[in-house]
């Protein structure tokens, strides 16, 4: 779970050098002040034996920036240093939003092969098409670059133009093609119709527009008639920012809290409620959650549990309960750190624990990511502790190929419709 802090103020590190000697007064005082000296003049004294005995020659800023990443890797594994592109590239996570083609691309034997074209795209447009071969990207050579190495070079400003050289299947020569970068946005949103009167809802991933988004899906089934229930499906979700988590939940709820979030002490809690107006008005609702569900995935399904708004089917969660704040740095850098956990309208910490589901299905291999599926939070090194903190008073028809090739949400199709056949709208 990511949010935005603006840099009121940046704070001032002075190291003592291996020159300076031990002033017992000094020292003392500095003590008195809560200033670790001793330990400040233990990381000089390590930063110069390294610079003048260590086998290779390593300036000074590659020794600071590692103990940078160093001091923020020993707090936890959400908590890190960015860099300039590093800041960069989470901007294009958290907004969706970057200067680029519009392709969907993979590697493969060496070459970015084009996944899909996004629709009204420079890509599209210029009429590349899936299984296209990109050799080429302006000046350098394809063969032997890392995937992310290449995307970095098909990005760029918005305007600046950017040359291809494309093999397409059934072709034996290279043709050039010229492009224009524009403003692309990932689309983190899909919506369709399982079978008539139940939607399908799927977030890959909780970016800036990622609660507008939905709403429009949202009206867009609705408005196509006669919806009987919904399917919200989260798995694989790694999460994003906090507002879309908020936004989302509260397009299913009438009132009531969220979630809440509490830092290091309890003059900290933020709550976050919810607005009049839930969209379905009512209708029933299951949410789909597995392994790979994190973070705002993890808010939105605790949400909708907690108030008995949605029956959660599927695997336990991954269990990301912690909050982590940007803040910029000097430089165009920031820091990444954990300030706060979050927790249920019912007041549960889902660190290292997760959401539980209503109903546990079995993993298929529709679910499989390699590398995720079976890794929680809790699994992770220097994770939090779960820290849990109470809350204080206060027609029929055979279903489409999507439901037939996933079984988990084959199963919560059979339970949706289950409920609707149960319901008193059912008669109306």
């Amino acid at each position: 779970m990511i949010r935005f802090l603006p840099a009121a103020c940046l704070g001032l590190a002075l190291l003592a050098s291996t020159a300076l000697k031990a002033d017992p007064a000094l020292d003392a005082q500095a003590q008195s002040q809560g200033v670790p000296i001793t330990e400040l003049r233990v990381f000089a004294e390590v930063m110069e034996r390294i610079r003048g005995a260590y086998i290779e020659d390593i300036d000074d800023r590659t020794l600071l920036e590692s103990a940078i990443r160093g001091m923020l890797y020993e707090l936890d594994p959400h908590s890190s240093y960015l860099t300039p592109s590093e800041f960069d590239d989470l901007q294009v996570t958290t907004t969706g939003e970057f200067g680029g083609l519009g392709i969907e691309v993979t590697m493969e034997n060496g070459f970015v092969k084009v996944v899909t074209p996004i629709d009204d795209t420079p890509a599209s447009r210029a009429g590349l098409r899936a299984g296209d071969l990109i050799l080429k990207i302006d000046d350098t050579f394809v063969k032997g670059l890392a995937l992310e190495d290449a995307i970095k070079l098909l990005r760029g400003e918005v305007g600046s133009e950017v040359v291809l050289s494309i093999l397409s299947q059934g072709t034996e020569k290279p043709r050039t093609v010229t492009l224009k970068r524009d403003r692309i946005r990932i689309q983190s949103v899909r919506s369709q119709m399982l079978e008539p009167g139940f939607g399908y809802l799927r977030i890959t991933q909780f970016q800036s527009h990622s609660g507008r988004d939905s709403e429009k899906a949202l009206r867009k089934l609705v408005e196509d008639g006669n919806l009987k229930g919904l399917v919200l499906d989260l798995r694989n979700n790694p999460g994003g920012v906090l507002s879309a988590a908020v936004q989302i939940s509260d397009l299913f709820l009438n009132d009531g809290l969220i979630v809440y979030t509490q830092g290091r002490d309890e003059t900290t809690r933020v709550n976050y409620a919810a607005t009049d107006g839930d969209l379905l008005n009512g209708l029933p609702m299951i949410v789909l959650v597995n392994g790979g569900s994190a973070s705002a995935s993890e808010i939105v399904a605790g949400a909708l549990q907690d108030h008995g708004r949605a029956i959660v089917i599927g695997q336990r969660s991954f269990g990301k309960g912690s909050v982590q704040t940007i803040l910029p740095l000097h430089g165009d850098r920031a820091l990444k750190l954990t300030t706060a956990r979050y927790y249920t309208p019912k007041g549960r910490s889902i660190q290292a624990e997760g959401i539980v589901p209503d109903i546990a299905t079995e993993i298929s291999k529709v679910e499989l990511i390699e590398g995720l599926q079976g890794v929680r939070e809790a699994d992770l090194r220097g994770h939090l502790e779960n820290g849990q903190h109470e809350e204080k008073a206060g027609e029929k028809s055979q279903p489409q190929p999507l439901a037939v090739s996933d079984f988990t949400l084959y199963q919560a199709l059979s339970v949706l419709k289950g409920i609707a056949l149960a319901s008193p709208r059912s008669s109306d």
